[in-house]
């Protein structure tokens, strides 16, 4: 056991400050693994491992922007593991743009019912196992404008409704499980320059997908997606305004576990993901990052505010059922040759709040 210590004593620290002293070039590409840790009521304790990749086509920083690839796996003191493939590729001279993600998990979602008036006590666990490649294959059209199809393949097996007691679940659509497999057509406008991190320029994804039985899928339905970002330096100083409007409408019949989700990571942070969910998701949010501080080389902040909401259709949107959420955060600046930080935010809404932690921006 000694000489297992003693290196273990020699590597680690040498490993952390390569990782917290990135002296690489902005053209080289760089892999960082890291540990990652986290905690939830449903999975208790959560160890995993995240590999990142960040790198610029033909190492050239001039023309070329940044593409990321993250691989993350983990697994809990109950049993439930997961694995995700995240990517954003940019070819040689951008020409093609690679977005989109594969995943496998068996993990619990906590079930609060459909519908903006879902009420705050949770009607049931859901837990499954669920596998889904989600991907974009965009050519370049001119300029910023990118164009090309996209598929969406998921399927969900064992799925269990642990309901709470004296609660009495509605009948809900692909409750047993199923497949679902959709083709369609993303139109992209992006003028961002590194994606982890944008302090200039815009992201308009408008985006369609059709499931039906011809391509595989057990259910019938459409699926529209508006997603537009815009990203503004303040000044001359390292604050930067970030904006986002989103919108989902899904039609057809969709299986529970499918609908649009407000929560999450990303947008309406400290609502649990999956709070409410419907077939309409229509949210917005802004942000104000400091990257860094004025008197600060590594740490930075933040503060962000958010409106959302969801319905059975565009016309049973209502304003007074909108959603608010707010929060703050600390920023570290991971990779300073890549501009990239390491993210914690504290989200707040009128249920509670939300924890989380994440390599890049939100959104």
């Amino acid at each position: 056991m000694l000489p297992v210590l003693c290196i273990a004593q020699i590597r680690v620290p040498g490993f952390i400050n390569r990782v917290l002293n990135d002296t690489s070039s902005a053209a080289s590409s760089r892999v960082v693994v890291l540990p990652a840790l986290g905690f939830s009521p449903e999975t208790s304790l959560e160890l995993g491992l995240r590999v990142f990749s960040l790198y610029h086509a033909r190492q050239d920083t001039t023309v070329n922007r940044l593409s990321e690839l993250v691989l993350y796996s983990f697994v809990t003191l109950r049993a439930q593991f997961g694995l995700q493939f995240e990517n954003a590729v940019y070819t040689d001279r951008n020409r093609y743009f690679l977005l989109g993600r594969v995943r496998f998990q068996q993990f619990p979602l906590l079930f609060f019912g459909i519908g903006p008036n879902a009420g705050s006590q949770r009607l049931a666990l859901v837990n499954a196992t669920s596998f889904q490649i989600r991907e974009r294959l965009l050519r370049q059209v001119r300029g910023n404008f990118y164009a090309g199809p996209q598929i969406d393949f998921q399927t969900v097996s064992n799925v269990q409704l642990d309901a709470k007691q004296g609660q009495t679940l509605p009948p809900l659509v692909g409750v047993g499980g199923a497949r679902t497999s959709g083709l369609g057509l993303a139109l992209v406008y992006d003028s961002r320059a590194n994606v982890l991190n944008v302090r200039r320029g815009e992201f308009l994804e408008v985006g369609g997908l059709t499931y039906r039985s011809a391509f595989g899928s057990e259910f019938t339905y459409q699926n529209f997606i508006l997603d537009g970002r815009i990203f503004r330096p303040l000044g001359r100083s390292n604050r930067v305004l970030a904006g986002q409007v989103f919108g989902q409408v899904m039609s057809g019949n969709v299986p529970f576990y499918n609908l649009a989700l407000l929560g999450g990571d990303q947008l309406m942070r400290g609502y649990y993901l999956g709070r409410y969910r419907d077939k309409v998701l229509l949210a917005g949010q802004v942000e104000l990052r400091w990257l860094p501080f004025s008197f600060s080389k590594r740490w930075g902040g933040n503060t962000f505010a958010a409106l959302g909401t969801v319905a059975p259709s565009v016309s049973n949107l209502q304003l007074r059922q909108v959603r608010w959420a707010a929060g703050a955060g600390v920023q570290f600046l991971l990779f300073p040759s890549k501009d990239v930080f390491l993210r914690a935010d504290l989200g707040v809404t009128r249920e509670g709040t939300g924890l989380y932690f994440s390599l890049g921006e939100a959104f």
